[in-house]
């Protein structure tokens, strides 16, 4: 499966386009680049049950913003505000902490995300307990800790890359 810059998340963001060098290197390995778009279309499915796209939505651009990626963050942004979503609860996402969102819910799926990404060592089963106290199936949770495992991949993989292009663009 081919997958072309106008169709692949990373290649848009970091605006890779056929014929540079980071661009090729990046598609070295076809396959990866086909997994990687499609973990993004798996984990981002509306259909995904247990956690609700706008959930999944929320927490990547907590993450991208915790981490920071101004690009990952301004493509989640961008994909809620498509959604029926209330602005209050991108603003936490966008700049506030876990416990400014008034569902408990959300609040402790950000607080478990903000662990995993800012101390990972952290997520244990304490941490781990305080999702079904917030009402949060164990498949849900297994699928929030695959969403928040792939964005912490996708950022870096979107750093490496634009760092990559830029010494390209200046040796050029």
């Amino acid at each position: 499966m081919s997958t072309s810059p106008s169709d692949d998340l990373i290649d848009r963001l970091v605006g890779l386009a056929p014929g540079s060098r980071t661009y090729a290197a990046r598609h070295q390995r076809e396959k990866v680049v086909a997994a990687t778009q499609g973990s993004y279309q798996a984990l981002f499915d509306p259909a995904l049950p247990g956690i609700s796209l706008a959930e999944r939505l929320l927490v990547a651009l907590y993450a991208c913003r915790l981490t920071p990626a101004p690009a990952l963050v301004a493509h989640y942004r961008e994909r809620l505000q498509q959604l029926p979503v209330d602005a209050a609860l991108i603003a936490v996402a966008e700049t506030g902490q876990p416990q400014d969102a008034k569902d408990p819910r959300l609040a402790a799926i950000l607080a478990f995300t903000r662990t995993l990404i800012e101390n990972p060592i952290e997520g244990d089963k304490a941490a781990l307990e305080t999702l079904p106290a917030a009402g949060i199936s164990t498949p849900a949770v297994v699928a929030l800790s695959q969403l928040i495992a792939f964005l912490s991949y996708q950022v870096r993989l979107v750093a490496g890359l634009q760092a990559m292009k830029a010494s390209e663009e200046a040796t050029a």
